[in-house]
């Protein structure tokens, strides 16, 4: 027989961006195999049934691929279990007579939208800052006809993997993005496809970043600590090392052309 479990809920409630939010205490009992977001669906069928409103919280796939599911449990972006999103997260991890507090990303570039859900088209506007790259389009390229490192298509794959969570600003004291947009560079960077834009790319990307009110970096390390993807901090030191390459370049050419 599955285990039932008594919880106490702490849940950030806000009726929108401008109102006062505060925090509001629910009783439920789950099931020990619930997922964290099922066991929200049962306590939002039991606020219905007593014509109450429902939390309002961002889901989408259920399966740790959309990065929509963006909760801090107990303090922790996706709560406990590391590499793990909170769909992915399953009651399990809680004991019996816990207390589970459950609150929206805290950073000003992300302002709470309704309860637990936040806007984070601020990483959209830094992805679209990026541009396109120039590979042609067309028929599929033979799998060999751009010899890449086994190194190098590792690194950009792991780099890929991020999912644009937002838990590494949530858990940032800084509230920096430097590991979603670092993420989102070298990715690219380190592939023959993205070498065209490869520097207006990281300079584009870097000045949205700041343009959006995310705070600097100072190696803290919690961004890579709650990603649930385990996105490297290297991507950091390379996104700074090309930052720096593009910044020095650009001002040659600006020296040249007599732009500058």
């Amino acid at each position: 027989m599955p285990k039932h479990l008594n919880l106490t809920l702490k849940v950030w409630r806000q009726a929108g961006p401008q109102a006062q939010g505060t925090f509001q205490t629910y009783q439920t009992v789950a099931n020990e195999h619930m997922s964290f977001l099922e066991m929200l669906d049962v306590v939002n069928e039991e606020l219905h049934a007593k014509g109450e409103e429902p939390i309002a919280f961002d889901h989408d796939c259920r399966e740790g691929i959309c990065g929509m599911c963006s909760l801090v449990i107990n303090g922790a972006p996706h709560g406990p279990r590391k590499a793990t999103t909170t769909c992915q997260l399953h009651m399990r991890t809680f004991k019996d007579g816990d207390e589970i507090v459950i609150e929206p990303w805290r950073a000003r570039a992300f302002p709470v939208i309704r309860d637990l859900v936040v806007d984070r088209t601020a990483f959209d506007r830094i992805i679209a800052a990026g541009g396109f790259i120039s590979a042609p389009t067309g028929a599929a390229q033979d799998a060999n006809a751009l010899p890449i490192s086994k190194p190098d298509s590792d690194l950009a794959m792991d780099a890929a993997a991020c999912i644009g969570c937002g838990a590494c600003v949530a858990a940032c004291p800084n509230a920096s993005a430097m590991l979603f947009t670092s993420a989102k560079i070298s990715h690219l960077g380190r592939l023959p496809q993205g070498q065209p834009e490869r520097h207006q790319r990281v300079l584009a990307m870097v000045r949205m970043m700041d343009e959006e009110g995310f705070g600097g970096c100072t190696n803290f390390g919690e961004c890579a600590e709650a990603c649930p993807k385990e996105i490297s901090l290297e991507n950091i030191a390379w996104m700074n090392r090309d930052w720096w390459r593009a910044t020095l370049a650009d001002r040659g050419a600006r020296a040249e052309t007599g732009t500058g």
